[in-house]
């Protein structure tokens, strides 16, 4: 008998990556990496010498895309943690990470580690036809964190290419399921998507000039923390109201449990409670739509901080996910056909959304006294203390966790866009919310990526600024 057949069963993957200079060459690429990440720790002006190809560049872009990019920004490829180097030298510190997106800050070793395995591979995209092994491993992981708590009926976890099709796919699973019912319940302010059928749901009619209805849409009054029991009864009453006019019409009702566009508004949990129960009363799909609240709160999912795990048919997540996704109950397992992808992510974002996974279950970041509430509680307090010694120039702050904002001066689109505008030209970058009726600025900071220290340079920066603007 050979040495080779008292082996273990071994692939050629397998041996591909545990091949010693693969862990070497990794290991180099993490030397220099770091090594040209080391001088990015600060915000800095952009290099003389670079404004005016930047400026070109800026323009051409523009040309090409059709229109002008929301902020000046074209990115080098390179940054530290929370700094972000731009293609004209300057380095801002980046408090919105592409909405949410980007949770574990600029270049972070370990998604270097995840990106080369996934190089490995042999294809760029894995999709519903033909996947590999870590898809499995990442559904599994998903499964385990929402079935965090004993009372989730979360059984299932289909990946996805974006969240419109996260949020398209849970559609689809409640009208089948429900069929004939072909309504859908949103609330007010609520954010969906751009797609034709979430730019629908999307209570933003700015979003649907010139597109027409896809989808049939009727929206509730979301919470009012300054009327907890009014806005509750208000709301209640409002779906009692839809329900009558359209019984046995409605498969689904939308719960943004944090409203991200919106505002950064939360809500009560006897709110979700009254909704979600009469939603079960009447045969209506609960959604929770968590593309932006996924991986903010004390929890994993905002629906676990709120406990209402028992009411939940169906999640969506996205952004810092890397991979976006739906879970579902048994009850709303789809029939064969109704959901596919040609492709339902790319190999390097897979092992991405395992890594991060792995964090959530086994990391430090989740709990009251997790990293992501100790820092969100120091930024809370650096923006109350700003309030408290510049009366009238800022007010807040709101959200939650990870989702943090403030609504600074009369909330008017003028003076949020401009101070917005101005911290992006001090180096500070966040983004505009709210409208309803007042603006806000909104951050969406790399948790794992930041310290206190850039807790204290992000006040810093905003308290300079608001004090500039009259």
């Amino acid at each position: 008998m050979t040495d080779t057949a008292n082996k273990p069963a071994s692939t050629a993957a397998n041996k591909l990556m545990l091949d010693p200079r693969i862990t070497q060459a990794k290991a180099l690429l993490r030397e220099a990496m770091l090594e040209h990440m080391e001088p990015l720790n600060q915000v800095r002006p952009a290099i003389e010498e670079l404004k005016v190809p930047y400026q070109q560049a800026l323009e051409h872009t523009a040309a090409l895309r059709g229109g002008g990019l929301f902020f000046p920004y074209l990115g080098s490829g390179l940054g530290s943690g929370p700094f972000v180097e731009l293609g004209d030298g300057s380095v801002k510190l980046d408090f919105i990470t592409g909405i949410g997106v980007h949770f574990y800050g600029h270049n972070h070793p370990d998604l270097l580690d995840t990106s080369v395995d996934a190089a490995l591979q042999d294809t760029i995209m894995q999709g519903n036809l033909q996947q590999n092994l870590d898809t499995r491993t990442l559904l599994d992981l998903m499964i385990q964190l929402a079935k965090i708590n004993p009372e989730s009926k979360l059984q299932h976890c289909f990946l996805t290419s974006s969240g419109s099709m996260a949020n398209d796919n849970a559609f689809k699973l409640a009208l089948q399921h429900n069929h004939p019912a072909d309504r859908i319940i949103a609330f007010e302010h609520n954010f969906c998507g751009r797609t034709i059928a979430m730019a629908s749901v999307t209570d933003k009619a700015a979003y649907r000039v010139g597109i027409p209805t896809a989808l049939n849409v009727d929206y509730v009054p979301y919470f009012d923390e300054a009327d907890p029991e009014g806005s509750t009864k208000k709301a209640v009453d409002a779906l009692k109201r839809l329900i009558k006019r359209y019984p046995d019409r409605y498969a689904l009702m939308k719960f943004e449990i944090i409203q991200g566009e919106g505002g950064y508004n939360l809500a009560s949990r006897d709110f979700f409670v009254q909704l979600m129960s009469i939603c079960k009363e009447n045969n209506i799909a609960v959604m929770a739509d968590e593309i932006q609240s996924f991986g903010r709160t004390t929890m994993p999912f905002a629906f676990q901080h709120y406990k209402l795990d028992e009411y939940i048919d169906l999640v969506n997540i996205g952004k810092l996910s890397q991979v976006c996704a739906t879970f579902f109950t048994e009850e709303y397992k789809p029939k064969p056909g109704l959901i596919s992808q040609t492709f339902t992510s790319s190999g390097t974002q897979i092992r991405a959304g395992i890594r991060i996974a792995d964090e959530f279950l086994n990391g430090n970041l989740f709990g009251d006294n997790g990293k992501i509430m100790k820092l969100s509680n120091l930024m809370r307090e650096k923006l109350q203390a700003i309030a408290e010694k510049h009366p009238g120039k800022i007010s807040g702050p709101y959200g939650l966790g990870g989702m943090i904002a403030f609504t600074p001066f009369d909330g008017s689109l003028e003076k949020v866009k401009k101070l917005m505008m101005d911290l992006y030209d001090d180096g500070f970058l966040c983004f505009i919310a709210g409208g309803n009726p007042v603006f806000r600025l909104r951050m969406l900071p790399p948790i794992p990526a930041i310290d206190e220290s850039h807790i204290e340079l992000a006040a810093e920066m905003i308290e300079k600024a608001i004090t500039r603007i009259d």
